[in-house]
């Protein structure tokens, strides 16, 4: 079964850092993309950051460009996003995704539960 389990989230004040972790497994991802999005209340989810498991190469929201930097461990199969200058806006629950891509049978895009974010002012 395939899974991801993200942790690290909590409660920081503005200018603070956190870095969370997503735990995958269940297969190998070696042709998937693994992003991060993120959800605050009343708003759409949106896109945060993008990283592909096979060579590191990565994509960035405007908003998150210069704070965020998003890593992986293919040795222990675990996607980081590290935060640096929270702002309150960045408040939301931060979700782990893996996204196929290749269009094959049996490859399917996957959701973690998510991991809280609050920042205070």
């Amino acid at each position: 079964q395939v899974q991801l389990v993200e942790s690290g989230g909590g409660l920081v004040q503005a200018g603070g850092s956190l870095r969370l972790s997503c735990a995958a497994s269940g297969r190998s991802f070696s042709n998937y993309a693994m992003r991060w999005f993120r959800q605050a209340p009343g708003r759409e989810r949106e896109f945060v950051a993008r990283i592909t498991w096979n060579y590191g190469s990565t994509t960035y929201a405007d908003f998150v460009k210069g704070r965020f930097t998003i890593s992986r461990d293919k040795d222990k199969n675990t996607v980081y996003l590290q935060m640096n200058s929270l702002k309150p806006e960045d408040t939301a629950v931060y979700y782990c995704n893996a996204d196929p891509t290749v269009v094959v049978e049996g490859y399917l895009e996957v959701w973690g539960q998510g991991t809280l974010v609050t920042v205070s002012s």
